[in-house]
C-alpha cells in the first residue's frame, strides 16, 4: 500500500510516495510559485504511482473545521497567490483518493508523538524555526486544533533589552516570537544569514532568549510532557543548552517536576527524533488516517 505525501512549503513544494513505517521510496520538489504552475506539477508526479491516499502538511493558516464549506482552504497567508485556494479539495478532485490535511508543522508534530520523541508520552509539541515559527500540539493522540489551529509563532514575547530590532519583522504584530526570531528576522536584525555565522556571534544569546520565552511560556499554558525543537534555525545545536538553561531561569523553580531541573532538563526540551523526517512522516501518518476513516 503506498500513500502520497505533501509537505506544502512557502518556498517548495516537497512530493513524497511511502509509507509511514516503511519512509519514503520516491520524491520530489517543486518551487510554490502559483497554484495554476505548481499544482499540476504535484498531480502529475504523485499519479504516476498507485497512491491509496494523499497526506498534506501545509503551511497556513488552514481551515481545519471539517463542517466549514471552506475545508481545507488555505486562508490568510502572506503569500498572495495561493490566499484562499482550495488545496486540499483540489488534490482530492484531480487524484481521486482519500486525502487528509493538517498544518505542516501539526503532521511534524503527529509523527514525533507516535513514532518519535513523544513515543509513550501523553502529550507533546513541537515547535519549527526556520523561515517561520509555528507550533503543533498532540495530546492524548490528538492533533489540537481548537477554534482554528495553534498559531504558537504569533504569541507576543518581551522584547531583550538592547536589542537592536525589538519590533521584529512580522507585519501583522509587533514583537511576536516569529518577528523576533524566525531565520529572516535574524538575517534582518544582523545584516548575515544565520547559515554563516559562528557559534559565538551574540544572535544566537538573543535567539535563545526569545526561545526559552517561547518554552517557559509554552510549558506554562499547555504543560506538555516534551518540547521539540526542530526547523533549519535548530540545525544550530549549540542553541539547545542555552535554551534549557535559559527556559530554567525564567520558570524559577515554579513547576514542579524532575524534568524541569538542571538535571532533568536535557530529556525536556530535545530535537526531533526523526529529524529532518518528521514533517514527510506526519504527512503519510495523515494519508494512512484517510484511509482508516474512508473504511
Amino acid at each position: 500500500m503506498l500513500i502520497g505525501a505533501l509537505e506544502a512549503g512557502g518556498t517548495k513544494m516537497v512530493c513524497s510516495i511511502g509509507t509511514p513505517r516503511g519512509g519514503v521510496l520516491q520524491r520530489a520538489s517543486f518551487p510554490t510559485l502559483t497554484p495554476e504552475i505548481t499544482v499540476p506539477q504535484i498531480v502529475d508526479f504523485i499519479k504516476k504511482f498507485n497512491v491509496e491516499a494523499l497526506g498534506i502538511g501545509s503551511f497556513g493558516p488552514l481551515d481545519l473545521n471539517p463542517n466549514s464549506p471552506t475545508y481545507g482552504h488555505i486562508t490568510k497567508t502572506p503569500k498572495k497567490d495561493w490566499e484562499g485556494y482550495p488545496l486540499m479539495p483540489e488534490l482530492a478532485r484531480q487524484l481521486g483518493v482519500p486525502t487528509m490535511i493538517d498544518t505542516d508543522v501539526n503532521a511534524a508534530a503527529l509523527a514525533e508523538y507516535k513514532m518519535g520523541a513523544g513515543m509513550g508520552k501523553g502529550s507533546l509539541l513541537y515547535v519549527t524555526v526556520g523561515t517561520g515559527i509555528g507550533g503543533g500540539i498532540v495530546a492524548g493522540g490528538e492533533i489540537v486544533h481548537g477554534l482554528v489551529h495553534p498559531e504558537l509563532g504569533h504569541m507576543i514575547l518581551a522584547p531583550e533589552e538592547g536589542d537592536p530590532m525589538p519590533d521584529g519583522i512580522c507585519r501583522f504584530h509587533r514583537h511576536c516570537l516569529e518577528g523576533l526570531a524566525s531565520g529572516p528576522a535574524i538575517e534582518k536584525r544582523w545584516g548575515l544569514s544565520a547559515k554563516l555565522m559562528t557559534y559565538d556571534h551574540p544572535a544566537w544569546e538573543l535567539e535563545a532568549t526569545y526561545l526559552a520565552q517561547m518554552c517557559a511560556n509554552a510549558t506554562m499554558i499547555l504543560s506538555p510532557e516534551v518540547i521539540v525543537l526542530g526547523g533549519g534555525v535548530m540545525q544550530q545545536t549549540h542553541l539547545f543548552p542555552r535554551i534549557r538553561e535559559k527556559t530554567l531561569a525564567l520558570l524559577g523553580g515554579y513547576v514542579a517536576s524532575d524534568k524541569l531541573t538542571p538535571e532533568g532538563i536535557d530529556s525536556y526540551i530535545v530535537p526531533p527524533a526523526l529529524g529532518i523526517n518528521s514533517g514527510v512522516t506526519g504527512a503519510l501518518l495523515l494519508g494512512a488516517q484517510a484511509i482508516e476513516q474512508r473504511a
